[in-house]
C-alpha cells in the first residue's frame, strides 16, 4: 500500500495544467512542500514537468496531509497563471536546502583532514605533554620567589 493515496486528478485543458489532489497517510507535521512535489513526481511519473504544490493541509487530529498540485508542461505558462509569491518561497526553500547540502559537504571535507590529524596526534600529545609537565615543575618554585618577595 503507497502511502499516496490520489484523491482527484483532473486536466484542465483551459489552463493546460493537470491538477492533483492527494492524501499523504502517516506525514502529519513531517512532509514539507518539496519532499512532497518529489513524492508525486515519482509516483505519477512526471520527469520533466514542472510540479507545484499549491496547499498541503493537514487533518486536525489525523496525521493524514491532503496536497493540492498543478502540474505544467512549460514553466513560462505556470509563472503566467500563478502567483509569484509561490514561486519565492518555492526558491527560498531550495536555497535552504542547497545551503544546508553545501554545509554538510564542508563538514565531510573537515572532518578528512581532522581524522588524518588525530592519527598524528598521538606522537604530537606525547611530546607536547612533556614541556607542559616541566612548566607545572617551575610554577611552584615561581609562586615561592613570589611569596618572599611580597614579604
Amino acid at each position: 500500500m503507497s502511502i499516496i493515496e490520489t484523491i482527484t486528478d483532473v486536466t484542465n485543458p483551459f489552463l493546460s495544467r493537470r491538477e492533483l489532489t492527494c492524501n499523504f497517510a502517516g506525514l502529519g507535521g513531517k512532509l514539507k512542500s518539496l519532499e512532497a512535489v518529489d513524492m508525486i513526481s515519482k509516483e505519477f511519473k512526471l520527469d520533466g514537468k514542472v510540479v507545484i504544490p499549491m496547499r498541503l493541509k493537514t487533518q486536525v487530529g489525523k496525521s493524514l496531509v491532503t496536497g493540492t498540485f498543478y502540474v505544467y508542461d512549460d514553466e513560462g505558462l505556470a509563472k503566467k497563471h500563478i502567483n509569484p509569491t509561490i514561486f519565492s518561497r518555492l526558491e527560498k526553500s531550495k536555497a535552504k536546502i542547497a545551503e544546508v547540502e553545501a554545509a554538510a559537504k564542508e563538514a565531510e571535507v573537515a572532518d578528512a583532514p581532522a581524522e588524518e590529524a588525530k592519527a598524528d596526534a598521538p606522537a604530537e600529545e606525547a611530546k607536547a605533554d612533556a614541556p607542559a609537565e616541566e612548566a607545572k615543575a617551575d610554577a611552584p618554585a615561581e609562586e615561592a620567589k613570589k611569596e618572599e618577595k611580597s614579604e
